[in-house]
This record gives structure tokens, sequence and C-alpha cells, in this order.
């Protein structure tokens, strides 16, 4: 007996490892929330009743996910602790009651549970200095950087305390989300998951030019360390976060008594879904300071606080149909059309299903009777079809052999979950892939917007993005609520950015899975639009982060007859087709370089650009591969894995003299 719970326990523990990774550490959930923490609750369960076949290392032992090495770590100087969940009001009457028995008078803290990221922002002198994500609870990844464009993070404090730590959660507001996925989906890209993982995504991004065009938020809720007197309670703490210029956990109640924290957790449910931001749960946490500290912590889990976790709200409705869109990309998504049904606080009548592999998994078909609810409380989402509900003679769903827009034959690349429509003068596709062309990472043809893009096409005007180049400026100037100065701003636009370089241009194409990083790389390594065009398969896999796939699919976009047709007009238009060379010597030729710890003579940002313009490549992690390393002050992991693979370590000023040899 002992032996199967054993086998139990075990297994549980790899598929929580599992589902952590990829929920904390590669922001692709593959079960919901509330699986997650069904499974976690029925690990500690078995723990505490047979303490004996509990493991050391179980996951229920620590907290939120791994340091990914391409930043640095960062040990928080007070624990980023995680909460101990509870899923129903008995629960939290467990929690509240013998707290309020113990200690006469005391009362509680309710806050909306954020549904976000973790974080920790250190001020010194009232200034913002670094931020760091949670980590595992006791060492997080530096991504001040990436922090720094959170509009809601203040960079410099109303009153300048000299040392400051407070913790906070980073959020992606609901409607950037949605903005975000329909961006994603229409590039033939995978949408986020869930609020929660687009924010993780976006802060762990290397470029954070990338995390600011993401907008985030953050509600602080807690301060770590203080070199100043604080209030007594952790309400009046948030107060005076406020005041400092903060942005604090929004509608947070004092309670006096169990009864008071059950009706705030049940007014915060009812107004979960008209929330712009999503929340997972409630906080409930002892207001007074001082109790607190007497109270103490179990581990990384406070005595002090418990989270509630509301039950995920699903319905029931009938699939009338499945239609196929194509996006940018020519990519053919299904999308389920709904009996509408209310759920979340909103009427729902249509649900994204992917791809033909995620409707064969759920064996999703037209008239059966599904499972809906919404992931994150935004997505709707089908769970699972009733089956002893489905018509008789129902037959199975597959994907259009014809675009539904052109009529073109459609493809499907062995491997790969997409099917395809690669004529890129596909209607469907037209004004999403114009869009793109013009965009501000792309050609960057300001004046052309969306609107007017729609206008120019439903006119003739615009039959392909290299059409934008032989626009007349006084047919331009004819259409409604154009003139003359709009025409002439457009058409100057539109000079202007011929002069791209040929890694703009190579973006701007909307060529599956290339995008600004590998268009950047292809420019470097092809210079010239005839030598892409014209690269093999084996040629295009061979350059740094081409894969076969990607390679693949540059050889189908030039091979397109439509295709080659618009790179030629382009070409004859002016616009240029080749990248400038930066390359300044080859003193580092064929090496691969990374770069750690803090550096003083460079930022990172100059030194791997010299790397590039020295014949190397920079790279973010350290592997056999890997020809020096060049180490800051505060070096970590990589620095280890260095020695140990013997990997040549260098100083800052060793680069600089290497480079200036």
């Amino acid at each position: 007996m002992s032996e199967d719970i054993k086998k139990v326990m075990r297994s549980l523990e790899a598929q929580i490892e599992y589902h952590s990774k990829k929920y904390y550490d590669e922001d692709s959930p593959e079960i919901s929330d509330y699986e997650y923490d069904m499974m976690f609750e029925r690990l500690k369960t078995l723990e505490s009743e047979h303490p004996e076949l509990a493991s050391p290392t179980s996951p229920t032992h620590r907290v939120g996910g791994h340091v990914a090495e391409r930043f640095e770590k960062v040990a928080h100087a007070v624990r980023l602790g995680s909460l101990t969940d509870v899923f129903d009001l008995e629960g939290v009457r467990d929690f509240a009651e013998p707290i309020a028995k113990e200690h006469q008078g005391v009362d509680f803290c309710v806050e909306n549970k954020i549904d976000g990221l973790s974080v920790a922002l250190e001020y010194v002198n009232g200034v913002f200095v670094k931020g760091a994500t949670r980590g595992d609870g006791l060492v997080g990844e530096d991504v001040t950087a990436n922090l720094r464009t959170v509009r809601s993070i203040p960079l410099k404090l109303n009153d300048p305390i000299p040392h400051l730590i407070v913790r906070g959660e980073v959020y992606m507001p609901k409607k950037v989300f949605e903005k975000l996925n329909e961006k994603r989906e229409s590039e033939g890209l995978a949408p986020f998951a869930n609020p929660r993982n687009a924010a993780a995504g976006s802060l762990r991004q290397l470029d954070s030019a990338l995390c600011a065009e993401r907008h985030l938020e953050i509600f602080v809720f807690n301060v770590q360390l203080c070199e100043t007197p604080l209030p007594a309670t952790h309400s009046a703490c948030l107060e005076y976060l406020e005041e400092l210029g903060f942005t604090v956990s929004p509608e947070f109640e004092v309670c006096k008594n169990y009864a008071q924290i059950a009706a705030k957790i049940e007014k915060i449910g009812k107004k979960r879904a008209s929330l712009p931001f999503g929340i997972d749960g409630a906080v409930i946490k002892v207001n007074d300071l001082a109790l607190r500290e007497r109270m103490g912590d179990v581990g990384a889990v406070p005595r002090w606080a418990v989270a509630y976790k509301y039950p995920p709200e699903s319905v029931f409705t009938v699939v009338r149909d499945i239609a196929v869109q194509v996006g940018r990309t020519g990519v053919l998504t299904p999308k389920a059309i709904l009996e509408p049904v209310q759920i979340a606080g909103s009427t729902v009548s249509a649900a994204t299903l992917h791809n033909i592999d995620y409707i064969r998994e759920k064996d999703i078909r037209i008239g059966d009777t599904v499972v809906l609810r919404k992931a994150g409380d935004i997505i709707p989402e089908i769970v699972e079809v009733v089956k002893e509900k489905r018509p008789a003679q129902t037959a199975a769903f597959e994907m259009p052999e014809r675009c539904p827009s052109c009529g073109e034959k459609t493809v499907r690349e062995e491997g790969d979950a997409a099917v395809m429509c690669i004529n890129s003068a596909c209607p469907a596709q037209l004004h999403r892939s114009i869009t793109h062309f013009a965009e501000r990472d792309c050609m960057d043809i300001r004046t052309l917007g969306k609107a007017l893009i729609a206008k120019l096409i439903e006119n003739g005007m615009l039959t392909s993005a290299a059409d934008i180049y032989s626009l007349d400026e006084q047919e331009l100037a004819s259409l409604p609520g154009m003139g003359e100065l709009s025409a002439r701003n457009v058409i100057s636009a539109a000079e202007g950015s011929k002069a791209q370089p040929l890694s703009r241009l190579i973006n701007a194409l909307g060529i599956p899975q290339v995008g600004e990083k590998a268009a950047k790389t292809l420019a470097q390594r092809f210079v010239t639009m005839d030598a892409l065009c014209s690269a093999s398969a084996e040629e295009l896999a061979a350059v740094n982060d081409i894969g076969p796939v990607t390679a693949d699919n540059i050889v189908s976009y030039f091979a397109t007859p439509a295709n080659a047709r618009i790179i030629a007009k382009l070409a004859a238009c002016g616009v240029n087709m080749t990248e400038p060379q930066t390359r300044t010597g080859s003193a580092l030729e064929g090496m691969t370089i990374v770069v750690t710890g803090k550096l003083t003579a460079y930022t990172r940002e100059e030194i791997e650009e010299l790397i590039v313009q020295n014949g190397g490549k920079a790279a973010s992690s350290v592997s056999a591969k890997t020809s020096l390393l060049v180490c800051g002050e505060n070096a970590g992991s990589k620095l280890a894995k260095a020695n140990a693979l013997g990997v040549k370590v260098i100083t800052e000023q060793d680069f600089s003299e290497l480079i200036n040899k």
C-alpha cells in the first residue's frame, strides 16, 4: 500500500515540476491554474498524511520558477515568499477564526490577488536602482532595464528614503493582452495563454524596447525593507506607499472578523470579470505588522496570510459551425462559432480552435455540446466535448485543401501544426501584410495607417506592399478625407523609407518565423537581397539561429511567383536591397562570446555590438562551443559553467585590448 502511495507522490512531483517549468520558466502553460493547484494540493495532503514518504526535493518546499541563465542573478535582501492557497470559504474561516480567538481585537486586510509576475523594486535615496523577479524566492533575475519601461513604477519617490525595497505584481492590462494576441494570431504566432504569462514573457525580453511596447503595469503590495520607521499596520503602509508615488493594491479593505472577510471576498468575486486587470483570488493578511513578526513563517510560507482562489467558471454551449480565417502570414486558423452564452461577465459566441491538431486532440465537431470557460477570465476556450450529447453521424472536421479567400492550394509542412496559404497576393492577407510592412520596426511608414490602407485596397490602389511606392499623389489627394497635404506626407514618408536597410525590408516581408532578430541575422550574413533569394535551404539552415523549418519557409517564400514579382517591383521602385556593413575589424572572427557580470567600461548593448563589429557572435549562454567569457563583477552561474567547461575567461580590459590590437 505504502509503495503505491509513494509512486503516486513521485508521479505528482514529476508532473508539478514539469508544469511549473512550463508556467514559470517558459511562460507557456499546458494546463489551467486550477488543475495545477489541485495537483499541488493533492501532493501536500499526501505529504501531511505520509510524512515518511515525502521527498526532500518535493516542489512543495520551494517557491516560483528558476533563474534564467540569460539574466544576471540577484540575491533578495528579504525572501519573497509564497502564500498558502485555500479553495473555499471554510479554508478562510479555518485561517481567520483561530487567529481572532488568540489575539483579541486583531483585524485583517483583504485585497485583490493580482494575476501577474512578482518582483522586488529597490530604491536608494528615493531613486529606483534595481528590480528583480521573484525567481525561487531567494534569488531572482535582474530585469531592471525592463522594469524602467513600466510607467506605473516611479523612478524617483516623493520622499528620498535612504533605502527601500518593495514588492509588487507586474501585470498586463486585459485590453493590452487582447490586442497583443490579435496581433500574434494575425502573424501566425501562437497566442499567449493568459495575461500573466504574457506579462512574464514581456518582462523577460532581452530587448527592453520590446518590453516597453507591451505596456505593462504594476501594483505594489508590500514593504520588504525600509530604513525609516513604518506605520503599525499593513493598510497604513499601503497608504504610505501611495504617498511615495506607487500604485498600490486597489480597493483593499480592513475587516474585523470572518463574516466581513467572506463578504469582501464575495464582493471582489462579483467585480472580477469587469476589472481592467486579471485576478485569480483574494489575499487575506493580518493587518498588524508587529503581530505578523511574532507569528512568523513556516519555511517560505507566512502564518499570517492566505490566498483564497476563485474556482474557474464554466458553462455548456453548442458548436454551431467551424469557420476558418486567414492571417497575415497565411496561417489558416479555425474558429468555433458557438451558441451565444453568458460567462465571466460577457456574452461569448466564438472561441479560437488554434489548429487542426488541437481540434483532433479534443475531438471537436460541428453540433457538439461543449464545456466552455475563459482562460485568465479573458480568452474563451473549449475545455472538453460532452460526447454523450453528440448528434448521430457527425463527421470529424478537416481543414480546407484550398484557401477560403483566394482558392490557392493550402500546404502543411511535416511536423508543423499550421495549415497555410503561401500566396502573398491572397486578399485575406493583403491588408494585414501591408499594415505589417509599414510598421515602425519594418519600413516605418508612419503616415500609412490601417484605415488608409483599407481605403487604398478598397479603391484598387494597393494590390501588394510594392504598390506603396507607385502611389499617385493627385489620385491619393482625391480620396475622401485626404487632401493635398496628407497625400504629400504619405508619398514623402514612402520615399524616405526606401533607404531602410535590408534587415528592415526582410522583416517587413512577413516571411513565416522570420522576425526582427532573424531578419538582422540574415541581412548580416547575405548582405544583398539577390544573395538571400538564391540561397539554398542548406545554406540558410547553417546560419546561426536559423533552423531547418525557417530555412524551408524562406526558400518557399522566394520560390512563390507572386512574392518574386513583389521583390522585383520593390527593387524597380528604388527600395534599398543591401545591408550596410558595420564591421570594423576581424579580431574576433569566428568566435562565440558570452558576457556576464556587472560591466563598468561598457553597457551590455555596447559590448555585444563590438563583438559583432569585430566578426564574432554574441551569445547569451555558455556551452562547449563558447570561445570566450567576458566577465564583469558579481558573476554567477555562467562563470562557474565556463570554468567547468574550460572556456577561457577574460576581463573587460582584456576584451578592449583584444579588439584594439
